[in-house]
């Protein structure tokens, strides 16, 4: 069976809302006002959430990571076949050897043609 991750974290996030609420509310009844309040009660939960969360974060980090690492599989495969793909252009159609080195000799001729040329120019 396939698990889900969005229930995950839609379970997460409620436990972590609660866990604030009820930090809130007992800073309220202890006497915190007005910022104090707020601060106190978003230290509270956190620290209560690391602790008491710890396994739903660790199992919502673990089903991120394995599509995290499919994703990035994928990407791999679509890098290699464009790698294969860009080779494969780039290889010399000319199977004959007389022909490569034919087409080496005429670029050859052709570079030190061109480099003659802009020796006479800048003179």
């Amino acid at each position: 069976m396939k698990s889900r991750t969005w229930p995950s974290i839609l379970a997460y996030t409620s436990a972590r809302i609660l866990i604030f609420g009820c930090a809130v509310i007992l800073l309220y009844l202890a006497g915190a006002r007005g910022v104090l309040l707020l601060f106190l009660g978003l230290v509270i939960s956190a620290l209560a959430s690391y602790v008491l969360l710890n396994r739903q974060r660790a199992l919502i980090a673990d089903k991120l990571n394995g599509r995290l690492s499919k994703v990035g599989s994928k990407a791999s495969e679509l890098r290699e076949r464009l790698e294969e793909g860009t080779k494969s252009e780039d290889a010399p159609e000319a199977e004959d050897p007389a022909e490569e080195a034919a087409a080496e000799k005429a670029a050859t001729e052709k570079a030190a043609t061109e480099k003659a040329d802009e020796e006479e120019t800048v003179r």
